[in-house]
C-alpha cells in the first residue's frame, strides 16, 4: 500500500507524519535533515479507535515505516500517546540516542517499565535488560542547552523548551542548516496558563515552520478559579449524598495537578462542613481521597523530589510548611488485593470519598472495577478531566451518560446511573486562544504551521481562527 505520509519543501528540511494526524494520539514525525539523515520528534502509543496512515493501532503496534536513516529520537514528554512505542522503534533496530529534559529522563523509564509490562512481558529479567538499554540511550538535557549531534551528513542543532504540560514537558526548537538555517519547531503538548505546579509555555521570538497540536483548537477552558469552584461542587455533592466521586486521571501529570488543586480547597474549606439529607454533616477536612494506582503513586513520589522545576507558587507552598503532593487526608493503595477490597467496600458503603485511579480514557486499568461497580449507582459522579478519544469508554460514557445511557466494559454493557461531568479546565493542553496566543507572542511569525495532533472539528475551527489571525503564514492540515 502506497504511504500517506506528506511531506513539507522541496529541500531540506522535509518532515513527514508517523501519528497524531487523523487524531489526537500516536504522535510521531520525522525530521529530515538530508537524504540520509534524519531525527524522530516522539513515537507515541495510538489509543481507541485512532490509527497510522498505514493501519497501525492499539492492536498494531509494529513500527510501519523505515529507520535506518533515522540518527536519534528526541522526546517531548513522556505520556504514552507520545513514548508508548519506543520499545517498538528499538525492536525494529534504531540505534540512536535518545534526547530528552532532566525530568523526563527521570520519568520515562517508569512509563515504559508498566508499558511493556502492559505490552510485552512480565518476566523481570526481560524487564530490567529492556530498562537498561533504554537508560544507556538517554541523554537528559536541561532546557535551553543547544545539542548538536552528530549526523551523517547534513546539519542540525536543537532545545528544549518548558511546554508546561506535565513535568518535563518540553517544545523542541530545531535549526537545519548552516548557511542558510530554517528553524523548524514542534509543539508537542503545550499546557494551558495557571496549571497547577507547572509555569506557563513561553514563546520562542520565532521559527520558519511550526508544527503545533490542536487537541483543544475549537474549545476555551475556564479560568483556575472557575474550575476549582466547580471541582469544589462537585465533591461537596458527594459529601451530601454520600456517595463516591470517580475521576480517571492519567497516572502522570493530571493526577499530581488535581492532588495538588484538592489540597489547596481542604486547606481553604477543611472546616466547611456538608449537610446530608439524614442531618448528618461530613467537614471537608473528612474526606478521603484515595489514590489507586501503583504507576501514579511511584510518578508522585517523583514529582515531590523533583519540586525544584515546579513553578514559584507550588514551590513557596513547599518551602511554607505544606504539602501538596502529600497531606494526611491522601491515601495510596498498590497492590490488587487492597484494590479489590476498596472496589468492594465502596460497593457497599455510604462513605464520601474521591479516587483517582488510571486509565485517564477508561480504557483499561484500575478504574474499570470502580466503573463496573459503581457506574448504576446514582449517588456515584464520574468526573472527567482530561481529552477522551474516540472510541474509547470514556469518551462513550461522557457522551452516552447525562442521557442514561450505558457503556461497554470487558464486552459486558453497564447502564449509566451515575452522574457525569466534565471539567476540561482541568485539561493539561492549552485550548484555542491559548493556542493563538502562543504564536501571537512569536516576534517572527512561522511562514507555515502545521496542524496535528487534534479532531478533525478542532484543527478546521483551529486552521481558521489561525489563518485570519495570521494572514502572512499558511495554516496547512496534513
Amino acid at each position: 500500500m502506497q504511504r500517506e505520509t506528506r511531506e513539507t519543501g522541496v529541500t531540506f528540511p522535509k518532515i513527514k507524519h508517523h501519528g497524531a494526524v487523523q487524531g489526537v494520539t500516536g504522535s510521531c514525525h520525522e525530521l529530515q535533515v538530508s537524504d540520509a539523515s534524519a531525527v524522530l520528534i516522539d513515537c507515541g502509543l495510538f489509543q481507541g479507535m485512532e490509527r497510522s496512515a498505514e493501519g497501525a493501532d492499539s492492536d498494531r503496534l509494529a513500527i510501519d515505516f523505515p529507520v535506518e536513516t533515522i540518527e536519534a529520537l528526541l522526546v517531548t514528554h513522556c505520556h504514552i500517546d507520545h513514548v508508548g512505542r519506543i520499545p517498538y522503534l528499538l525492536a525494529a533496530g534504531f540505534k540512536g540516542p535518545i534526547y530528552c529534559s532532566e525530568p523526563t529522563a527521570v520519568l520515562l523509564p517508569q512509563v515504559l517499565e508498566d508499558a511493556v509490562k502492559v505490552g510485552f512481558t512480565r518476566d523481570r529479567q526481560l524487564i530490567e535488560r529492556f530498562l537498561g538499554l533504554l537508560k544507556s540511550r538517554l541523554r537528559p538535557v536541561s532546557y535551553g542547552s543547544w545539542v548538536e549531534p552528530n549526523m551523517r551528513s547534513g546539519s542540525l542543532r536543537f532545545q528544549f523548551r518548558p511546554a508546561g504540560h506535565i513535568l518535563g514537558s518540553a517544545y523542541i526548537e530545531c535549526v537545519v542548516g548552516k548557511a542558510t538555517p530554517t528553524r523548524v519547531l514542534f509543539s508537542g503538548d503545550l499546557g494551558a496558563p495557571y496549571s497547577p505546579l507547572l509555569a506557563a509555555p513561553q514563546a520562542p521570538y520565532g521559527t520558519d515552520i511550526l508544527v503545533l497540536e490542536s487537541t483543544y483548537g475549537d474549545r476555551l477552558h475556564e479560568g483556575r478559579r472557575e474550575r476549582r469552584l466547580r471541582l469544589r461542587k462537585i465533591v461537596e455533592r458527594c459529601l451530601h449524598d454520600r456517595g463516591v466521586v470517580l475521576i480517571p486521571a492519567f497516572s502522570i501529570g493530571r493526577t499530581q495537578e488535581l492532588l495538588y488543586e484538592l489540597e489547596e480547597i481542604i486547606h481553604r474549606f477543611g472546616e466547611r462542613e456538608i449537610t446530608t439529607p439524614q442531618g448528618s454533616s461530613t467537614p471537608w477536612k473528612d474526606v478521603e481521597i484515595i489514590v489507586d494506582s501503583p504507576l501514579a503513586s511511584r510518578f508522585t513520589d517523583s514529582y515531590r523530589q523533583l519540586w525544584p522545576y515546579w513553578d514559584r507558587e507550588a514551590r513557596n507552598r513547599k518551602k511554607g510548611g505544606r504539602h501538596p503532593l502529600s497531606f494526611e487526608q491522601l491515601t495510596t493503595l498498590d497492590n490488587h488485593q487492597d484494590h479489590l477490597r476498596m472496589v468492594d467496600y465502596l460497593k457497599r458503603s455510604t462513605k464520601p470519598c474521591i479516587v483517582l485511579a488510571a486509565s485517564g480514557m477508561c480504557a483499561g486499568g484500575r478504574i474499570v472495577n470502580y466503573l463496573k461497580a459503581l457506574l448504576g449507582e446514582p449517588r456515584t459522579d464520574i468526573l472527567f478531566v482530561g481529552f477522551q478519544a474516540a472510541g474509547t469508554p470514556g469518551r462513550a460514557i461522557q457522551q452516552y451518560g447525562p442521557q442514561g445511557g450505558y457503556v461497554v466494559l470487558d464486552g459486558k454493557r453497564f447502564d449509566i446511573a451515575a452522574g457525569v461531568h466534565s471539567l476540561p479546565g482541568y485539561s493539561a493542553h492549552a485550548d484555542r486562544d491559548n493556542l493563538l496566543n502562543f504564536v501571537g507572542r512569536m516576534r517572527r511569525v512561522p511562514r507555515e504551521i502545521r496542524l496535528i495532533h487534534g479532531d478533525e472539528r478542532a484543527k478546521r475551527e483551529l486552521q481558521a481562527a489561525m489563518q485570519a489571525r495570521f494572514p502572512g503564514s499558511r495554516v496547512t492540515i496534513p
